[in-house]
């Protein structure tokens, strides 16, 4: 009778998805499709490596890994060198806040000087990771897109890195909100960093409803996740029937317009499957 009700209480949205030892959320879809959206972080610490032997075998057992772009690729871009100096284009508080973390990073302003604003957040991003220990070859995505490819798994990306490029490149004033929203919450992207590396490291289900020291607002936010949700969302419902691994950046499984919500909101029938295979 407990599995019963355990059952239905699943079925109704009351028990919370998220049971394995890592961020991941079960459905199954109209057409009996079966997701197991995962939360992956980007970078990551050795400990990290190798990720859970649970996911592992939810990808060997898989018809397709699904992830934003097959960083398992080779990829290269051109990214514009000619706009005005970075000075120009911060505030001088702004600009203050800019030479302040390069000196903590080791970098140099001339690097980064007449780049577009996204190109400069994305590189202080990078290296604020790195100083904190985490490396791209040890971040779940990489792991599991090289696990993938060793078990001859199909990769379906949702993106790709030209559309990836394309997205930021539609940031207004050539990216410098993105800049400015990594220089306001920069403390607050350290302590998301760590949180995300603990979800990988406590081997512990972990809470439905969280509240992140995420600072991203207003049409970034929308631009950034909420709207990458709705498209994702969809795309995941038309899927041929199948059973996939679904690998995207944590963030999109919590906050605004969350994919896990987005995905239970936009078709009545998806089901949260707490991990049950039916």
């Amino acid at each position: 009778m407990s599995n019963i009700l355990k059952k239905l209480a699943i079925f109704l949205g009351f028990a919370p998805p998220l049971v394995c030892a890592y961020p991941a959320y079960d459905f199954v879809t109209e057409n009996g499709s079966q997701l197991h959206l995962v939360g992956s972080i980007h970078m990551g610490t050795r400990e990290m490596a190798p990720f859970s032997a649970d996911l592992l075998k939810r990808l060997k057992k898989a018809d397709a890994l699904i992830v934003e772009v097959d960083i398992s690729k080779p990829v290269s871009f051109e990214t514009p060198d000619n706009l005005p100096d970075i000075s120009q284009r911060l505030t001088t508080e702004e600009y203050q806040q800019l030479i302040q973390r390069l000196d903590e990073l080791g970098l140099d302003i001339d690097t980064i000087a007449t780049k577009p604003g996204w190109h400069a957040a994305l590189v202080l991003q990078a290296t604020q990771a790195n100083i904190a220990g985490l490396k791209s070859e040890y971040g779940i995505d990489y792991q599991v897109l090289q696990a993938a490819n060793k078990a001859a798994v199909p990769i379906i990306e949702l993106e790709g890195a030209d559309k990836q490029i394309a997205l930021l490149q539609q940031i207004p004033d050539n990216g410098i909100p993105l800049l400015k929203d990594s220089l306001e919450h920069w403390q607050d992207n350290d302590r998301l960093l760590k949180i995300m590396v603990k979800w990988w490291l406590s081997q512990r289900p972990i809470e439905r409803n969280l509240t992140l020291p995420y600072g991203m607002g207003g049409d970034l936010y929308q631009l950034m996740i909420a709207n990458r949700n709705r498209l994702w969302a969809t795309q995941l419902q038309a899927l041929p029937k199948g059973n996939y691994v679904v690998v995207v950046g944590a963030l999109h499984l919590f906050g605004e317009s969350n994919l896990p919500e987005l995905l239970k909101e936009n078709q009545a029938t998806t089901r949260y499957d707490n991990g049950i295979t039916q």
